[in-house]
């Protein structure tokens, strides 16, 4: 057995097995037993340079053991590192860990991974994966290896040092044409997501924020009050009627932005959908009885609980297709629809940014420019001139 002296520290070296074996005593654990760290090496050079580097690493504030992998890093970025965040969020970045990430990267240990394996490994994904989501994936390899350095697992973040590449286009988001919205609304008018639609094709509010809404935010114009009262208090036999946007599906219940929270008026074509959808809620919360769930959401499920987004989405892809437009579109182009018609009848870009509830144009530019066209009226006066007060479900 060969004693050395590595820095201040004192370190052993003997033959195990087919190899050596170091060890460097770190002196006492708080319960009073020898802390020891052990390397293992198939010569003596090995172990010794091994045993050099836990010393750097542990003078760098560095405490992760040899075995520690980029796997370990993200599993623990995932039990740790989410807190707050939605159940859907942590599905979702689960998913793309696991599917994207830990395949590629998680067996190599997080001490060994360098720039290089990085810029390799988005690269490859480049060849087949959207530019978001390629985002997306680096963005998790980066926070991983962050909280592996704030708990002293790691010296540095090499992931922070390589840029994300461009990956191949994704579809980009489309708008109806005024045809396929009348299309798509007719064959809506027989479903439950009819009054979903209408509401998200003629006001433009984001999926979160129809999932959310909820029955005391659906409001009336009260003359002698002189104030908007919710409807299940005022009723529909009004004028004028309005939406409080100020609740999402977010955790927590915030809207995108502070800009997010605003109020719209409602074409009568969106009344009166909410009006026969409010009808057969109540004979709905009747058939449910006691197992009906009072969240006082205007969509709900058969038995008053939130939607579910991807539920949404496949009953909507059934309405398309029997629109005779597809199964391709989502309901978030409903949004882009509404961007496109306001902006068709000229409707000027600043009052599409507050409709649609952006802090300011650059944004509703930036995410609908192939809507947008060039430059009167606010929304539910040119939904009433599209679409008129004659449809019904």
């Amino acid at each position: 057995m060969a004693k050395i002296l590595i820095g201040k520290y004192e370190a052993t070296i003997y033959p195990e097995g087919v190899g050596y074996t170091g060890a460097i005593s770190l002196g006492f654990l708080p319960n009073g037993r020898r802390h020891r760290i052990k390397r293992k090496g198939k010569s003596k050079a090995a172990v010794k340079g091994k045993l050099i580097k836990v010393v750097e690493d542990i003078e760098a504030g560095i405490a992760a053991s040899e075995n520690y992998t980029v796997h370990d890093a993200i599993k623990d970025w995932l039990a740790k590192g989410l807190k707050g965040r939605s159940d859907a969020t942590i599905v979702k970045l689960t998913g793309l860990a696991e599917k994207h990430v830990m395949p590629a990267l998680g067996a190599g240990k997080l001490h060994g991974l360098i720039a290089d394996d990085v810029d390799e490994w988005l690269d490859e994904l480049a060849t087949h994966l959207a530019t978001t989501t390629l985002r997306e994936v680096h963005g998790i390899l980066k926070r991983s290896i962050r909280q592996a350095q704030a708990r002293n697992k790691v010296l540095r973040n090499v992931a922070e040092l390589v840029t994300t590449p461009e990956g191949v286009d994704g579809r980009p988001s489309r708008a109806l044409t005024r045809e396929q919205a009348t299309a798509v609304l007719k064959a809506a008018a027989s479903t439950n997501l009819h009054a979903y639609v209408v509401l998200s094709l003629t006001t433009g509010v984001r999926t979160e924020e129809a999932r959310a809404l909820r029955w005391d935010h659906v409001v009336a114009w009260v003359p002698k009050l002189k104030s908007w009262r919710p409807v299940t208090e005022a009723g529909f036999k009004h004028k004028r009627f309005a939406i409080y946007v100020w609740r999402t599906v977010r955790r927590g219940g915030d809207t995108k932005t502070r800009k997010s929270r605003r109020t719209l008026e409602l074409p009568k074509l969106a009344v009166q959908a909410l009006q026969r959808h409010h009808v057969r809620q109540a004979a709905q919360k009747l058939k449910a009885g006691e197992a009906w769930q009072a969240h006082h959401l205007v969509f709900c499920t058969s038995v008053g609980g939130p939607l579910d987004a991807a539920n949404v989405r496949r009953s909507f892809r059934g309405i398309t297709k029997n629109a005779g437009i597809g199964t391709t579109w989502t309901p978030r182009e409903l949004r882009h629809s509404f961007v496109s018609i306001m902006s068709d009848q000229g409707v000027p870009i600043e009052t599409i940014a507050d409709l649609v509830g952006h802090a300011g144009t650059s944004v509703t530019e930036a995410v609908y420019r192939h809507q947008l066209r060039p430059v009167i009226t606010k929304g539910a006066q040119t939904m009433n001139i599209i679409f008129g007060d004659s449809q019904h479900g």
